[in-house]
């Protein structure tokens, strides 16, 4: 009777630690205000760079970056805008990484990202 209930506290030991071990890799540590003050000049220049390009209508791209890693979200009209969004906020200094979320508007609607 006593191996049963051994064998159910192990159990639970072993789900608990496998719950904190995931836990414990799915987060980071929270950003310095020095971190911060870099991600919003960073995000500042890929605005810039992406509203400054005579290729890319980017008054819809809303742009955020953390820890160097750029997220475009927002919506574009063509698939060229599309990707040379991307590769326009890959360019600018201080950018380790793109990730787009942008949508693309085809007759009004929005389409696939």
């Amino acid at each position: 009777m006593w191996i049963r209930s051994a064998q159910r506290v192990l159990y639970i030991v072993l789900v608990v630690a496998a719950m904190l071990s995931v836990g414990a890799c799915a987060t980071q540590p929270r950003r310095t205000p020095a971190e911060r003050a870099a991600d919003d000049a960073t995000a500042a220049r890929v605005e810039q760079a992406l509203l400054g390009d005579p290729q890319i209508y980017a008054r819809h791209i809303d742009v955020d970056a953390e820890r160097g890693v750029v997220r475009l979200s927002g919506f574009v009209w063509s698939s060229e805008d599309f990707f040379e969004a991307k590769r326009v906020a890959a360019t600018v200094p201080g950018v380790t990484g793109v990730i787009s979320e942008l949508e693309m508007m085809v007759g009004g609607r929005t389409g696939a990202r």
